[in-house]
């Protein structure tokens, strides 16, 4: 089995550590992705308009080392490569709702 992701954009604020009681800290970012492609006229007489679509992403970083100098060094605005795998998961928010949170483990 394979689970594994490679994501190429921009990073939407600047990394944040969290620690949750007896667990590691964490660092946590959001990462914008585009994707572009032309409507109507055929891509050969490049006619038509261009559309596009941004996905979000959050980023977790767990492993020390790297979670340390993201921390540091990644920026809000930053073009970064981002390379891990999915993790869907469940969590209770403060108004006691289960919502699902779709992770990348960097």
């Amino acid at each position: 089995a394979m689970n594994r992701v490679q994501l190429l954009g921009r990073v939407g604020q600047d990394p944040v550590m969290r620690q949750v009681e007896g667990k590691n800290p964490v660092t946590i970012f959001s990462l914008a992705t585009n994707e572009m492609w032309r409507t109507g006229e055929s891509e050969v007489n490049q006619g038509g308009d261009i559309s596009q679509k941004t996905t979000w992403h959050r980023i977790s970083v767990f492993r020390p080392g790297l979670r340390d100098v993201t921390y540091q060094y990644v920026k809000k605005g930053a073009r970064i490569f981002v390379e891990g795998k999915i993790d869907y998961g469940e969590y209770t928010d403060k108004n006691n709702v289960r919502r699902q949170a779709t992770t990348i483990i960097a």
